[in-house]
């Protein structure tokens, strides 16, 4: 049975890595950044045809408070957390 200093301690840092969370949640520069940057890396014609960029700007940003994504009509283009943003891969909705 916990005690209630280990509660307490739990309690705590559940709170410290809440309120991390909510304060690195990544911005929508930072996904529609690297939203560009992925899709230019997959090929140098999406690239050359600035196929990137004209995802990112079309795409709606969406906040959770810890969480946050991105999305595109009915697609799931990133999602992120603690600063960190992951594209997904629109052939099979998984991350890069």
């Amino acid at each position: 049975m916990p005690t209630s200093k280990t509660t307490s301690i739990v309690a705590v840092l559940l709170v410290i890595t809440g309120l991390l969370a909510v304060q690195f949640n990544p911005t929508p520069e930072m996904h529609r950044a690297k939203i560009r940057q992925s899709l230019g890396d997959r090929s140098p014609l999406m690239r050359l045809l600035g196929i990137g960029s004209i995802t990112a700007f079309l795409s709606n940003y969406h906040s959770v408070g810890v969480a946050s994504y991105t999305k595109a009509g009915d697609r799931t283009l990133s999602i992120g957390a603690f600063g960190v943003v992951h594209v997904l891969d629109p052939r099979d909705g998984k991350s890069d």
